[in-house]
């Protein structure tokens, strides 16, 4: 019984020696890791305008209603073209019908509506790439006032049509950004870069050049500036030898 118990006792003793001397030596294999981010960003003009506006007609009677607002459909189809829009670029939505009620009381209590009329909405949407055109003809849509038609405008919105091509470049810069950094720490620490363990990308965001605008977690995306500034993170893991 003593011999059985002094064997085990001994086989214990090597297997620990076994996985303690393995265990240091994969902690000596282990390379340390450094961990960068780096940024990229680019300043651009947009390439792409999208402008809309729309106006009304008010009828009691619905077909003459129509007949009015298609009158002024094409006052401002012509007002665009004459200024250099080209007509494929101007789109005219469906016309949007809705019936004016007014609430009617007697004695102060709710007893019905009564009709006043319809009220007609068409909705125009200009896309070009002549984004200065746009922009002069949106300050100066006004000028419809003197056909006999209120348009109603709404700022341009601006968008960059080469933005798969920029969101590469910029995550290029931000690479080469980062490694310069790792680079710059190996070197600090007495050692060399190794491999690249992992790469992962930051968010893309495209802000006003010059706005002060936040960013944002998901990604900011401006559509109200012409010209902006797009920016991305990555962040790279390199082992040290």
């Amino acid at each position: 019984m003593k011999y059985l118990s002094a064997v085990i006792f001994s086989i214990a003793i090597v297997l620990a020696s076994y996985f303690l001397g393995n265990a240091y030596i994969k902690r000596a294999n282990t390379n340390d890791v450094i961990n960068v981010t780096g940024s990229g960003s680019k300043n651009f003009t947009s390439d792409l305008i999208v402008w809309e506006g729309s106006f009304n007609q008010f009828n009691t009677n619905l077909k003459q209603a129509y007949e009015k607002i298609d009158i002024d459909k094409q006052v401002v189809k012509n007002y665009l073209v004459e200024k250099g829009i080209a007509a494929e670029n101007i789109i005219f939505n469906s016309v949007q019908t809705n019936e004016r009620t007014q609430s009617q009381y007697e004695n102060g209590k709710f007893v019905g509506t009564k009709f006043e009329g319809y009220d007609l909405t068409q909705t125009v949407k200009i896309e070009s790439s002549k984004v200065e055109l746009i922009e002069e003809v949106s300050r100066e849509i006004t000028e419809l006032l003197n056909k006999g038609v209120q348009f109603n405008s709404t700022p341009p919105r601006y968008y960059y049509t080469k933005l798969a091509d920029l969101k590469i470049e910029m995550i290029s810069k931000a690479t080469e950004d980062a490694k310069l950094r790792a680079e710059r720490i190996a070197k600090n620490a007495g050692g060399d870069l190794g491999k690249l363990k992992s790469a992962d990308m930051g968010v893309f965001q495209i802000t006003g050049q010059n706005s002060g605008e936040d960013y944002s977690w998901s990604g900011a995306y401006n559509t109200s500036s012409k010209n902006k500034t797009a920016s991305i993170t990555m962040r790279l893991a390199y082992e040290i030898d």
